[in-house]
């Protein structure tokens, strides 16, 4: 009997539709037995060499673990990021590979915002204060005083952008992908961004050509006490520098919902300057239920044209 694997952390298995078309045509519908990210390994051992079709997560799905999975043709990604997926070896070796790109914009630009908000008014560091009997009177900053520069003006930088605009603020934006920006936007040269914005928010996919785009170099152009924020992809973020200037002072406030290793335990873990999130920018109830739903869809379409069921 053919296999299909979700490897996502979680998934709704009882409330999706086409997992129980899938079911009742006889599939074999294997979940993540570890619930979080697996290793290579991991993700190998689960594929096995029956496995036809995976409705994937964030795992490595290096050349490696695709050529190990003799029997897969179809890779559906929850969520909108590939840089987890080698796409040369996957149309080397023949296996459709989707996402849902659109899905989980929402919510991560919804994050975003709350994690700007969170540096700038210090919410997490005050509620820690009065809970150990503390009552600070600590002075913030409004956002809308802020010049907002987004990296990456896609589906997720584009309602970033909409929902500063609507407090007030300045917006501009790099990304060299495009010609013309959305209107009240300024397109400018990551340089300039570095050095006019002082809120960074990062909304770009993860490469090797973009690998530390934030680093020692980039962080000396920022203003001295500029506010950085990834909801993007680990990777973008020199994380070592960026500890750095946080204790330097030099960057005001950070905010981080993903990481280079995760889970994450390294230093910004001690830095109380840093708000750490566990990359849960997708993870709202009605944007996951919708990714999910769109992903296995996704998947559904793939087995038919690779001819593993028909309409």
């Amino acid at each position: 009997m053919s296999k299909i694997v979700v490897s996502t952390s979680s998934f709704g298995f009882d409330h999706n539709p086409v997992i129980q078309q899938l079911r009742a045509r006889g599939f074999t519908i294997t979940g993540n037995p570890h619930q979080r990210k697996l290793t290579e390994d991991e993700i190998i051992a689960l594929l096995g060499n029956d496995t036809v079709a995976l409705l994937a997560g964030i795992e490595p799905l290096t050349e490696r673990v695709l050529t190990s999975a003799s029997a897969l043709r179809v890779i559906a990604r929850c969520g909108t990021g590939l840089d987890s997926v080698d796409l040369e070896a996957a149309r080397r070796l023949n296996i459709a590979v989707s996402n849902t790109p659109e899905a989980p914009a929402q919510a991560v630009a919804e994050l975003t915002l709350g994690l700007m908000l969170d540096c700038l008014r210090q919410i997490n560091q005050i509620d820690r204060s009065v809970r150990q009997g503390e009552w600070p009177r600590s002075q913030g900053k409004l956002l809308a005083a802020r010049t907002v520069g987004i990296v990456g003006l896609g589906h997720i930088g584009r309602r970033v952008a909409g929902l500063c605009q609507a407090f007030g603020a300045r917006v501009i934006a790099h990304d060299p992908h495009l010609q013309q920006a959305p209107e009240g936007i300024a397109l400018v040269t990551l340089p300039t961004l570095l050095e006019q914005a002082d809120l960074i928010t990062l909304h770009l996919p993860y490469s090797q050509v973009v690998h530390h785009l934030i680093n020692a170099q980039a962080i000396a152009r920022m203003q001295p006490g500029t506010i950085l924020i990834n909801a993007a992809r680990g990777g973008l973020v020199d994380e070592t520098a960026l500890c750095a200037a946080l204790e330097s002072g030099h960057i005001e406030a950070a905010a981080l919902d993903s990481f280079e290793q995760e889970p994450y335990q390294g230093p910004l873990c001690g830095n109380h300057q840093a708000v750490l999130t566990s990359h849960v920018g997708s993870l709202a109830r009605e944007t996951r239920q919708r990714m999910e739903i769109e992903a296995a869809e996704n998947l559904w379409q793939g087995m038919i044209k690779a001819g593993l069921i028909n309409e």
